[in-house]
């Protein structure tokens, strides 16, 4: 009797083995993305007071009182940046913990730039490059503000670049808005760094 010749199980293993397994695959990688994508979400939504309070510290009636910076539109980005930088300075000390939230936070401020050009008519067409422009600047100060929060440097050259532009109003004035920046970015390092992506941001 000849012998029956052995099935052939590579096209089986192939078809009912390989392919439903990489079916599977397939099918998980649309809920890993949602799960990233809706993790995300959670996590910047969880970075807003964060970045609420910045809004708020950087609208405070003192910096444009005291230190006589301009209460326009330009002059209060201009502060909203600057304690944006330094706060990203602080989470960015924090190391791999602070990696994270320091790219979120960007991507609020960068939406909360957006949303405000577009209020003020800024149309499509020329918003993306208008938001460009800012997130460079919020690039420019994180570099311009790191030696000083570093303890390198003083704020006042920094502040008289990035804040007033090289024309401030009176030496009052710069020295009110570089000893309040140094005071703030004390108290930022003195932070604890879960309570400070909670929110509890300390006043300038």
């Amino acid at each position: 009797m000849a012998l029956q010749q052995a099935p052939d199980l590579t096209s089986l293993s192939n078809m009912n083995i390989a392919r439903p397994a990489q079916a599977a695959v397939r099918n998980r990688r649309p809920l890993s993305l949602l799960n990233r994508l809706f993790g995300e979400t959670r996590q910047r939504a969880a970075l807003d007071p964060l970045y609420r309070a910045i809004v708020a510290a950087g609208r405070d009636p003192a910096w444009y009182r005291d230190g006589a910076v301009p209460d326009t539109l330009d002059g209060r980005f201009d502060m909203i940046a600057a304690l944006t930088a330094l706060v990203l300075l602080r989470i960015e000390a924090g190391g791999e913990a602070g990696r994270g939230p320091a790219v979120l936070l960007t991507e609020i401020f960068i939406d909360d730039m957006d949303g405000t050009l577009r209020q003020i008519g800024i149309g499509d067409y020329v918003v993306g490059k208008h938001v460009g422009r800012m997130v460079s600047a919020l690039g420019g100060r994180l570099s311009a503000f790191r030696p000083a929060y570093a303890g390198d440097a003083g704020f006042e050259g920094p502040a008289r670049r990035n804040i007033f532009h090289e024309s401030p109003p009176s030496a009052e004035a710069l020295a009110f808005v570089a000893a309040r920046l140094a005071h703030f970015s004390e108290t930022l390092k003195a932070a604890s760094l879960p309570a400070l992506l909670d929110g509890a941001l300390p006043g300038p």
